[in-house]
């Protein structure tokens, strides 16, 4: 027999069984035909493995959404992954703010409160971008790529082996349905006892391949439990870099709130001193909470935001600058940070305000910008 006669039979066998599958997966779906039942426990382990399916990708894409919420660069990241090519490194959202913060502050002038203040936002910004490229790499692999694999692998090869099993159920039934025909035209005499024996001998064959492969499958399914003691520890390393991110950006802001300190309303006045000493007026309690919660005290030095010590004494005190002051006008006193100045209180002034001195030069200065001292 030639190789094109052993195809075109081959063709034709597989033809045929198709068409019994076809044909029995339609009479039960009509009632037609009796349908074998997979044990409870098999029934139990597919329900298991499905469920796991379903909610394993739900997970995956929403941790991915979560780690970048901007579904062109997801995209961009699967192309170059099915490329086989890593992806071009991309300035998150964070770093792209961090630098607008510190041109912006370097073009007001470093030297400057609202300047500095802004580079060292911008810096802190940088570092919180730094750390969320940090939690991308990990979580991608430590989380997400573990994830990945069950679905394209684990999972690709159970719905194989699946399908496979259904095949072979419908075999069995085909078989079934052909011997219980077989049976009743033999009890009609209308054909040999020969036609029953083979359908016996197909039954056999048909139901041990689906007990092999019911087996097959089964010892497959069984595997979920250890995919799930699996997923469990990718899932702490998951929470383990978040936390550690997390720790970081607190980190992060909390230096960052010490370098500020407590910045007063009058950065906005430069220009236009009125708007400034209505909004200082408006933050008193405020401003001053934040200051003594925030500017360092030792035993040589006491922190004082108020001027009632100055009221008290009707005196003089000296102050240690904090951060620079541009004037907003001839009435105040421009500051250097970590000079030290002359200051004292006068009647009916504005709480948020002190007199300062320096040599010959006379002004207002904000209480905010000073460390009183002893």
């Amino acid at each position: 027999m030639s190789i094109m006669d052993f195809n075109v039979k081959k063709l034709a066998a597989d033809a045929g069984t198709f068409l019994s599958r076809a044909v029995q997966f339609t009479e039960e779906k009509l009632g037609q035909a009796e349908k074998t039942e997979l044990d409870a426990h098999l029934e139990n382990l597919l329900s298991k493995a499905e469920c796991t399916k379903h909610w394993t990708e739900k997970i995956m894409k929403q941790t991915e959404v979560l780690l970048q919420p901007n579904p062109n660069a997801r995209i961009e990241e699967f192309v170059y992954e099915k490329l086989d090519r890593k992806a071009p490194s991309r300035t998150n959202n964070q770093e792209v703010l961090g630098q607008y913060m510190i041109d912006a502050g370097n073009e007001f002038g470093p030297g400057t409160a609202y300047g500095n203040a802004l580079i060292k936002c911008g810096e802190t910004q940088k570092r919180i971008g730094m750390a969320d490229r940090e939690l991308i790499q990990t979580s991608a692999i430590n989380f997400l790529t573990p994830l990945r694999n069950f679905i394209e692998g684990d999972y690709k090869t159970i719905a194989k082996e699946k399908k496979l099993l259904h095949n072979k159920r419908l075999d069995l039934d085909a078989a079934k349905t052909r011997l219980k025909k077989a049976k009743m035209a033999e009890a009609k005499a209308i054909i040999w006892a020969e036609e029953v024996t083979k359908s016996e001998q197909e039954l056999r064959i048909t139901q041990s391949e689906f007990d092999r492969q019911a087996e097959i499958t089964r010892l497959l399914l069984e595997g979920i439990s250890s995919t799930h003691a699996h997923h469990l520890r990718c899932l702490n390393d998951f929470v383990e870099a978040q936390m550690t991110y997390y720790a970081q950006c607190y980190q992060y802001m909390l230096d960052l709130q010490k370098q500020l300190g407590s910045f007063p309303s009058a950065f906005v006045s430069n220009n236009n001193q009125s708007s400034a000493t209505s909004m200082s007026n408006a933050s008193v309690s405020s401003s001053t909470a934040v200051t003594t919660s925030l500017l360092p005290s030792t035993s040589n030095t006491v922190i004082t935001p108020t001027v009632s010590d100055l009221k008290e004494s009707s005196g003089s005190r000296k102050a240690r600058v904090l951060y620079d002051y541009d004037a907003a006008n001839s009435s105040e006193l421009s500051l250097l940070a970590d000079e030290v100045i002359t200051v004292y209180s006068i009647v009916g002034m504005d709480s948020d305000w002190l007199m300062g001195e320096r040599g010959n030069q006379k002004g207002k200065v904000p209480i905010t910008y000073l460390e009183l001292l002893n």
